[in-house]
């Protein structure tokens, strides 16, 4: 079958506008402004918008699924949201990026999801960057903290991969010898010393473009 610029076969394509009009029909008859249910429908049409190569008018339906997502306190969406935005490649792409860490960070959503968004950090950053390490060792901590008996593994096994890969590029870093050295050397073993050097990266990231008030949605924390 012959390939398209992007790399979607023409099948995979008419499949993609095959699913994105079935949920546009949802999403009309989905008249409820604001809900979740709507946020969610709009979030799935964006997904399917980026892989259309459509990202402008991803970026819009993910905001207003983000907005909505944060009105009812739903920071899994809220984050899902900030994924997708990342993925628009649009001006304000990189601060929704950071925007989607702290909230992934902050609040107890899937451990999986903040992996992928701590990920995207590592990508985004310069190879030699303490702020990769930051981001990739922040991996395994969220993970340690959220992840179940039956995720903690495999979970676990791809932020050591991760943590490896950025010692790697950041030091030539080879055994594990050398790792513990370098992780010694960052201070990227104790929480109490990477999570607040992590917190600045992320102010570096978003700057002053922050959509919400971070002392606010602190106060939503689950007790």
């Amino acid at each position: 079958m012959a390939e398209l610029p992007d790399g979607l076969s023409e099948g995979e394509m008419a499949g993609l506008e095959r699913q994105l009009s079935k949920k546009r029909l949802q999403l009309e008859s989905c008249a409820a402004a604001g809900t979740m249910e709507r946020a969610r429908l709009q979030l799935d049409i964006a997904e399917i918008l980026v892989w259309l190569e459509r990202k402008e008018e991803a970026w819009n339906l993910a905001r207003a699924a983000f907005d909505a997502a944060l009105r009812n306190e739903s920071w899994q969406d809220a984050v899902e949201a900030c994924n997708v935005l990342y993925q628009t490649e649009q001006p304000a792409s990189i601060p929704a990026l950071g925007m989607g860490v702290w909230l992934a960070v902050t609040f107890p959503v899937e451990p999986e999801l903040t992996y992928a968004m701590l990920d995207h950090v590592v990508t985004e950053t310069p190879a030699h960057s303490d702020s990769a390490a930051l981001a990739a060792v922040a991996t395994r901590y969220v993970i340690d903290l959220r992840a179940d008996d039956a995720k903690h593994e495999n979970l676990s096994l791809l932020a050591n991969n991760l943590i490896a890969r950025v010692a790697a590029r950041h030091s030539s870093v080879q055994d594990q010898q050398a790792l513990d050295a370098w992780m010694d050397k960052l201070g990227l073993r104790d929480p109490q010393v990477f999570l607040p050097r992590l917190s600045q990266v992320v102010n570096a990231i978003v700057g002053d473009s922050w959509w919400f008030d971070r002392n606010e949605l602190r106060s939503k924390l689950p007790g």
